[in-house]
């Protein structure tokens, strides 16, 4: 997309000079005396309207004309940007205006145009003035027509050429083509880094987003030059430097040189490393309140480790954090390094000036069109008439950012004009859209063909409620389902989930394709927030399964229809919690996430147990490795002597569970043949994920290693680590336009004889 054009229209500079200097040249050349007018004629329109011309005009007939009001009506004419020339005839009492207008544009193409989109470019010309319906101002062509090539330039398009034409119309319109020869973009071919002593150019390189050509820079770009690009990446090398001691280090010339052709690049770098330094001590100056050893246990440089930039700098913004927990909205934090290079040693000091403690008067919220505003506020812990505390501010900040109905989220302190212990806080928030409608089919090696139908509404007429409406089928299972989610419930933030559904499975492997497992219900489910991280959740459901006969149904099945009948109710009582402290949903890179949910049905024709526990953890590596762990396990008992209900056994095998090993394929086969799950279930899965060579930090699309371990037994199987299966092998994952994508390749380590193999799988929409 094609940013705006950072210049400002100014049409008729040149045209507003002159008539300024005519009108205070006009009464020593040619004075006219003042006379009333008699009639007023207007000449040399084509396309404007003649109301257009009076209305300008600061005169009427009936009037005096004066050279002061000739020279006003020159002006105003001027000022309306329709006209290239404008002058008053006077003959006797009649006051003659004789215009020339400006040509009109009628249309404007792009020729050649690739690189941007036509729509945004379009638009951004018009917002400039350039548009069609709009008067022809060559000036501002020009502009933009060097704005464009200045934009071709930022994407490495050093070879290409726009040539802007201008073919006139009938009626005084204008044609405007702006013709692009883009050619192909220039490449990097080379960086060199200069004056490293330390460290080798090749462990810096790691540093750089930019990089020569290589491999996999189709996909990631990172062979273009670009000036902001190459200014982030010395500023990671500074900071490297920084955080291993070296205060002192300088980036202290980059040369870009162009090839002749103008397709590829070479960058030149000269550093200057300085004497690493060692900290001795930190000093606290300034006000610190008296609570000087509070704020002394949140220094994290320590005497006798090297001097680290990150720190001094975390440390500060601990400093300015713990003021603003007291009210000190606006303190300052200043490092200063005092420096000794004979010894190559230093004494950081965190000088503070808390300047003085406000209140919050008020809250505004602004941006939100659709969003009401209670929504954004009661996601507020900080509140007004309240001391200002920093720590709230920042954890109501993430309560609003995590309700995903916002693409920005800023909070911004105002001073209050007269109050100088009071300050109004802003909410500035930017809606995205909140609704989706998908209609679509999809292939997995696990289900064959699926197709996929959904209604989402996130925000519900800016209430901050969820509906949705959502229909899946596979081969092996099918679903519709309808829900409806209040999360405030109650002013105290306890929310409310209503789902009403409809499901029919078949075991994999089974023979016959006439039956199915039928289960309609509703559930109501409330979640309590005991803490800003922690949920509880209660809730009741409703099951109905029923059970057809067909020649194909697996013995087990039977079974289940023989005790509980072809159809049977339940009604489970469920209670859960969790906690997620991951970084990030979708790729976490750190964090923490876990989850305990119970159902238990204790009424009904199908009385049971459920449990389901899951815990996942995730730790950032050196060279820009992330480690994840996932494990669960799930335990299933019946109730009232009955065996545990078949329709709720665990499954395993496949993506989520153990890979390499059929979708659902794990646990004891039932008679026919049938893979019916299990009542336990165990999962261990570890990934270690690394970037995929050539695309930086990119985390969309990463690698990754990983090996699982896990099994599901029969209610009264013994678990053992004999009857685990292990498998291991590597994978991709890729954040796609249609979700989450996950590929492996798996090799089954610890397996047994009727095992079902399936060594590549793929999903979309799974973490493990």
């Amino acid at each position: 997309m094609l940013p705006a054009f950072p210049f400002v229209p100014q049409r008729h500079a040149v045209a507003t000079a002159v008539v300024v200097a005519m009108a205070v040249a006009a009464p020593s050349a040619r004075a006219v005396e003042a006379f009333v007018i008699q009639d007023i004629r207007v000449e040399g329109l084509q396309r404007s309207d003649p109301g257009t011309v009076f209305s300008a005009l600061p005169f009427r007939i009936g009037d005096t004309y004066t050279d002061e009001k000739g020279a006003a009506a020159l002006r105003a004419l001027f000022a309306t940007g329709l006209f290239k020339d404008v002058r008053i005839e006077v003959e006797g009492r009649i006051a003659t205006v004789i215009v020339e207008e400006r040509a009109i544009v009628a249309n404007i193409s792009f020729v050649g145009l690739k690189e941007f989109d036509k729509d945004p470019l379009t638009k951004s010309l018009r917002d400039n003035g350039i548009g069609e319906g709009l008067p022809f101002d060559r000036a501002l062509v020009d502009r933009a027509e060097q704005e464009i090539k200045r934009q071709y330039l930022s994407r490495s398009l050093y070879g290409a050429e726009v040539v802007t034409t201008i073919t006139p119309l009938e009626r005084n319109r204008v044609n405007v083509t702006f013709t692009m020869t883009e050619g192909d973009a220039a490449k990097i071919s080379d960086i060199r880094i200069v004056g490293t002593k330390a460290f080798s150019p090749s462990t810096l390189m790691e540093l750089f987003e930019l990089s020569p050509t290589g491999w996999f820079s189709w996909y990631s770009k990172n062979d273009r030059y670009s000036r902001s690009k190459l200014s982030a990446d010395l500023e990671k090398v500074r900071s490297y430097y920084l955080n291993r001691g070296y205060l002192e280090f300088a980036v202290e010339s980059t040369q870009v040189t162009i090839s002749p052709d103008k397709q590829s690049v070479a960058i030149a770098i000269t550093v200057r490393e300085g004497q690493p330094y060692t900290v001795t001590g930190v000093r606290l100056e300034g006000d610190y309140l008296g609570k000087e050893e509070e704020f002394r246990s949140l220094v994290l440089l320590r005497p006798g480790q090297p001097y680290r930039g990150d720190a001094v700098t975390a440390t500060g913004k601990r400093f300015t954090e713990l003021f603003g927990q007291y009210g000190y909205a606006f303190a300052r934090i200043e490092p200063r390094p005092e420096v000794d290079r004979a010894t190559g040693q230093v004494v950081v000091v965190f000088a503070a000036e808390p300047q003085r403690r406000v209140y919050v008067r008020r809250i505004d919220v602004a941006g939100n069109n659709r969003t009401r505003d209670e929504v954004v506020r009661r996601e507020f812990r900080q509140l007004e008439s309240a001391w200002y505390d920093g720590t709230l501010i920042k954890l109501s900040k993430e309560r609003v950012d995590r309700l995903s109905y916002f693409k920005e989220v800023e909070v911004e302190t105002e001073e209050v004009p007269g109050a100088p212990d009071q300050v109004d806080l802003v909410v500035r928030v930017e809606e995205k859209p909140t609704g989706s409608l998908l209609v679509g089919a999809g292939y997995s090696n696990a289900e064959k063909f699926t197709f996929t139908a959904s209604v989402k509404q996130e925000n519900a007429f800016g209430s901050g409620n969820y509906l949705g409406l959502e229909v899946n089928t596979g081969r092996n299972s099918r679903t519709l389902v309808v829900s409806t989610v209040d999360p405030y419930f109650t002013v105290d933030g306890i929310s409310r989930a209503i789902d009403v559904f409809y499901r029919t499975s078949r075991p994999l492997n089974s023979l016959g394709d006439e039956y199915s497992l039928t289960t309609p219900g509703a559930s109501l489910r409330f979640g309590v927030p005991f803490s800003e991280y922690d949920t509880v959740f209660f809730g009741i459901g409703i099951e109905r399964t029923e059970i057809g006969t067909s020649t194909g149904i697996p013995l087990s099945y039977l079974n289940y229809r023989a005790l509980y009948g072809a159809n049977s109710n339940a009604f489970p009582l469920t209670i859960g919690w969790q906690r997620d402290g991951r970084d990030s949903l979708i790729v976490p890179s750190a964090g923490r996430y876990q989850r305990v949910n119970l159902e238990w049905a204790a009424f009904g024709d199908v009385r049971y147990t459920r449990t389901n526990l899951q815990y996942q953890e995730y730790w950032s590596l050196p060279l820009r490795l992330t480690l994840g762990l996932n494990a669960e396990f799930g335990y299933g008992k019946g109730l009232g002597g009955k065996p545990f209900p078949i329709f709720k056994n665990f499954n395993g095998g496949g993506l989520g569970t153990v890979r390499a090993f059929e979708q659902g394929s794990l646990g004891v086969t039932d008679p026919t043949g049938a893979y019916i799950g299990g009542a336990k279930r165990l999962n261990i899965n570890s990934e270690v994920y690394f970037p995929v060579p050539g695309t930086g930090n990119d985390r969309s699309l990463r690698i990754f290693l990983f090996n699982d371990i896990g099994n599901v037994w029969r209610e009264g199987e013994k678990m053992d680590t004999k009857s685990l299966r292990i498998s291991a092998g590597l994978g991709l994952s890729w954040i796609s336009p249609v979700g989450p994508l996950k590929l492996s390749w798996g090799y089954p380590i610890q397996v047994q004889r009727n095992d079902r193999i399936q060594r590549f799988q793929f999903q979309i929409g799974t973490a493990f």
